[in-house]
């Protein structure tokens, strides 16, 4: 954890991975992250395989750095608890469908009717302004309606999904960012008021919260079309898809033993590997020289390419292409991963938790921050693990976190 968001304190109702992830990002920079979930918790805690009861390996890796407060928001008293947090809270993230979370009581009107300074952040598989508003959106959905796996159709004549739930993490970064710059929004407006006398000074100290739509369709649509709007920036019917890209010979290459992953981008690095793959001829061609054919002819490089890899072991070519400066990789599994040297050296999956877990593995914040000094994590927790601190920091006493716990509305396992 990098304490750069410390003081900031986030409402997280979220579940799954498009919001969770989000708000995890934060709490790895600080923010005091309190996950608010229903009696049956997150609907991803009981993915197998569990080390211990509800902390399956999904959950683990998209919720540390947050307190589990486990409230029933279908209760009169669950809701009273959920609004005493949010009057004091700086940001609220939500992943339910409008008309849901209307019903709770805790739309975006509501929530800032309690909180004027309160960011209100909700994630939502399509926006509120077009035709497929309230829609349900699942990460297979938004991958077919994005183009995400339209764009594999073009090019091979079948679509596929990208085995990784692609927009649920696209539409997670945008969430993190978006916060992050409406929290700064609201400092900076702060400040630029500068100090004032008067109910006029309070009034702008106590609003500026602002209203954040993440739709995850036009999240994902953006990823996917960035590259691919191609002629039809400059006109309706230029044309779209980056030849580059959607060439066939453009994949992980076979060697004798293995794959590689190998990039000959620029008229320099062509240079240097077309004489190692036996084709120096091609450097002789009328068109090599001009980076506007030869990028057109990129399938017919690459597959030069496909056609040398099998001829030599996958470290031979490693240890080649390195030499003479290409871009190369082999292509690694999730099992290697778990060896990759560079990967052990940095210690990407080493966990820094502060207290006891079953995590023995996790995926460090990939962000460095070298000159700010970090802290321990927070395990991924248990579900209404904090549910009694997080009652008592809100103002309640302890014989009413009692009735509330025996009255069903609040569940605590601390």
């Amino acid at each position: 954890m990098v304490p750069l968001l410390a003081g900031v304190r986030v409402i997280d109702i979220t579940s799954v991975l498009f919001g969770p992830l989000a708000t995890q990002i934060l709490g790895d920079l600080g923010a005091d992250v309190i996950k608010v979930e229903g009696p049956d918790g997150d609907v991803v805690r009981p993915v197998p395989p569990q080390a211990a009861p509800g902390l399956g390996p999904i959950f683990a890796n998209v919720n540390r750095n947050k307190r589990s407060l486990c409230v029933d928001l279908k209760t009169d008293e669950g809701r009273r608890v959920l609004q005493a947090l949010v009057r004091d809270a700086d940001v609220l993230v939500h992943n339910m469908r409008a008309e849901a979370i209307d019903r709770l009581g805790f739309g975006p009107e509501a929530a800032r009717a309690l909180n004027p300074r309160l960011i209100y952040c909700a994630a939502l598989g399509f926006g509120s302004d077009g035709p497929y508003a309230g829609r349900p959106a699942y990460d297979d959905i938004v991958q077919a309606a994005s183009g995400l796996a339209g764009v594999h159709m073009v090019r091979d004549g079948e679509p596929t999904y990208a085995p990784s739930v692609t927009a649920d993490k696209v539409g997670a970064l945008h969430i993190a960012y978006a916060v992050m710059a409406a929290l700064f929004h609201r400092e900076r407006r702060a400040s630029a008021d500068g100090p004032g006398d008067g109910a006029a000074c309070k009034e702008r100290l106590q609003g500026g919260g602002t209203y954040v739509e993440v739709p995850m369709f036009e999240a994902v649509t953006a990823f996917a079309m960035n590259e691919h709007l191609m002629g039809a920036t400059f006109k309706p019917d230029g044309g779209t898809g980056y030849h580059r890209t959607m060439t066939r010979n453009r994949r992980p290459y076979r060697t004798a033993d293995g794959w590689l992953g190998v990039l000959a981008y620029t008229h320099a690095q062509w240079t240097r590997v077309l004489p190692v793959l036996g084709r120096a001829d091609v450097l002789d061609e009328p068109w090599f020289a001009d980076a506007t054919q030869r990028s057109a002819r990129s399938d017919e490089l690459y597959g030069m390419l496909a056609s040398a890899l099998p001829q030599k072991t996958t470290q031979a070519w490693l240890s080649l292409l390195r030499d003479i400066d290409i871009p190369v990789a082999p292509v690694n599994t999730p099992d290697d991963l778990l060896r990759d040297p560079h990967l052990d050296a940095v210690g990407f999956f080493q966990p820094n938790f502060d207290g006891e877990t079953p995590v023995t593995r996790t995926l460090r914040q990939p962000v460095l921050y070298p000159e700010v000094e970090g802290a321990r994590d927070r395990p991924p927790p248990l579900l209404g693990g904090h549910s009694r601190d997080v009652l008592r920091e809100a103002g309640f006493e302890a014989e009413e976190i009692d009735t509330l716990i025996a009255s069903g509305a609040v569940r605590s396992t601390d």
